[in-house]
């Protein structure tokens, strides 16, 4: 759901990455599917360097 609404409002990371993969010929699963790992990389790399989190 994150996902989705990065790319509904146009989120300047992730909105962008999923609209170049759909302009590249991705099907919308393939490119939302590359989105969510792309939030889950940016999520587990604050997770991992964030003081807040640890």
């Amino acid at each position: 759901m994150a996902a989705l609404s990065a790319i509904k409002i146009k989120d300047p990371i992730l909105g962008t990455f999923y609209q170049r993969l759909r302009s590249n010929g991705k099907t919308f699963k393939i490119a939302i599917v590359a989105t969510i790992r792309k939030l889950i990389t940016i999520l587990n790399a604050i997770a991992k360097t964030d003081p807040a989190f640890t």
